[in-house]
């Protein structure tokens, strides 16, 4: 696959010359977008003493923020083809920086809602998808895309797991505030070193935008995740809310046909779904960020409002989650030559389970923090190995032509996991905050992450490695 037609000289590992300087603003991107859904979950006492509000109405905003990801990554990835990649990222960056700023100038819950959960949500709606299109494109054979997948995949990990003890240090240093201050400065830096960042593929704004089609996936997920939410307080409150979301992405697909027969353009081509080792890779995906930022939340809830750990505390508590997760991540490339993509991910679920599954024996049994450390690393490697391979998977799985469709798709899956582990987790702990409660929500993460394992077994068996012909199952 070229880079788009650009015409440029590949440079060592196959990658355009050039397109390492694009790498740098890309992963960073991925890195404040991961880091936003993370680092509050160790702030959930100081921004709730500081707004007068409930640790719930804290996680209804962290929640929220990665459902708006979630419901609006599709379209996000659409757009990039109608208006260009680059554009569109920088569109992303600039609403997303307001979002941060008033985030920091909050004087209620609500107003934080709207720069954390709405705009900072939107603006990574936007600026993700060219994260992974122009990665995709500008590193074309699978040894430099794994090799930049790991490192956009690494800033990312870093960004979620690093996200409690950035967000710990700063609060506890300054204040909850300044760490949204933090978050507008780096996006004025990625805006600086975008400048280096060309589109490979001109935009087409003759192309169609399915707006229907958007709206009718966006309420879909709402409704899903808001059913999850709602569990807590009435159950047949939660059945409605799931039920009248399964129909309203039922409508949705069944429009996308209608479209497609008509001879026109929907939101996403049935045929995405006809990969099976796409939907699989979406499968492991999603489950991958569920468990990431299912077991942050639960782990920094219960250390805040069970053992009365202050933020700082919190936060380096997750350093060993962070430092599994970045060696792994980097290792990508080396890992990706010498292990078929399948063997990687299997790997990886096997270590997260284990990990979740020594976090719950040595931490319920030892009032030291150093009993979470363990798992916590177990978790973090786990979860470095896997997300790199899922990526490439369904990324390699189509050609330049779907990769818009296919980036928004996959990220929307991702963030959707992400969405769902906070919901899910911190239903169980809004139920009652204690030990039983904790453990349960680690558990069933655990259960779901079987899941995950599953998809990844059903995965085309292939030696395929970086390095050697692309494999027509993975391409």
């Amino acid at each position: 696959m070229s880079a788009g037609g650009a015409e440029t000289e590949a440079g060592a590992g196959g990658a355009p010359s050039g397109a390492r300087r694009v790498l740098a603003p890309l992963a960073l991107a991925q890195f404040i977008c991961s880091f936003a859904g993370s680092n509050m979950n160790v702030m959930i006492n100081d921004i709730s003493h500081d707004l007068d509000t409930t640790v719930e109405g804290v996680q209804i905003a962290i929640t929220v923020f990665l459902l708006v990801m979630a419901a609006l990554m599709i379209p996000g990835g659409k757009l990039t083809d109608r208006y260009g990649r680059k554009r569109c990222f920088l569109a992303g960056l600039v609403v997303y920086g307001v979002g941060a700023v008033l985030s920091a100038a909050a004087p209620g819950l609500g107003v934080l809602i709207v720069g954390n959960s709405i705009l900072e949500g939107v603006g990574t709606a936007l600026l993700i998808p060219p994260v992974y299109i122009l990665t995709t494109m500008l590193f074309p054979d699978l040894t430099s895309r794994a090799r930049a997948f790991g490192t956009v995949m690494a800033l990312g990990g870093i960004g979620a797991a690093a996200g409690p003890l950035i967000g710990g240090l700063i609060t506890s240093a300054i204040s909850w505030r300044a760490a949204f201050v933090f978050q507008a400065l780096v996006i004025v830096a990625i805006l600086a070193l975008s400048r280096s960042v060309e589109d490979p593929v001109p935009p087409d704004p003759t192309r169609p935008f399915d707006i229907v089609g958007a709206v009718l996936s966006a309420v879909g997920l709402v409704l899903l995740v808001m059913g999850i939410l709602a569990a807590d307080r009435n159950i047949w409150l939660t059945v409605g809310l799931l039920v009248a979301g399964a129909v309203v992405l039922a409508a949705f697909f069944g429009w996308v046909r209608r479209e497609e027969r008509a001879g026109r353009e929907p939101l996403l081509s049935t045929g995405l779904f006809r990969n099976r080792t796409s939907n699989l890779g979406m499968i492991t995906q999603n489950v991958q960020w569920l468990m990431l930022m299912g077991s942050s939340f639960t782990v920094a809830a219960f250390l805040q409002v069970v053992r009365g750990y202050d933020a700082i505390r919190t936060g380096l508590i997750f350093t060993a989650a962070t430092l599994g997760l970045l060696a792994s991540s980097l290792a990508a490339e080396r890992l990706a030559k010498k292990w078929p993509q399948r063997t990687l991910i299997v790997a990886g679920f096997v270590l997260t389970i284990a990990g979740i599954g020594v976090l719950i024996g040595l931490a319920a049994g030892s009032p030291s923090p150093w009993a979470f450390t363990p798992g916590l690393l177990l978790i973090g490697l786990g979860l470095g190995v896997m997300l790199t391979p899922s990526v490439n998977v369904v990324q390699s799985s189509f050609g330049e032509d779907q990769q818009g469709e296919i980036s928004g798709l996959s990220r929307s899956v991702s963030n959707l996991g992400s969405s769902l582990g906070t919901a899910v987790a911190g239903t169980i702990l809004v139920i009652g905050l204690s030990r039983n409660a904790y453990a349960t929500a680690m558990v069933v993460l655990a259960l779901l992450g079987l899941v995950g394992l599953a998809a990844a077994l059903l995965l085309p068996r292939s030696s395929h490695r970086a390095g050697e012909a692309d494999d027509p199952a993975l391409v």
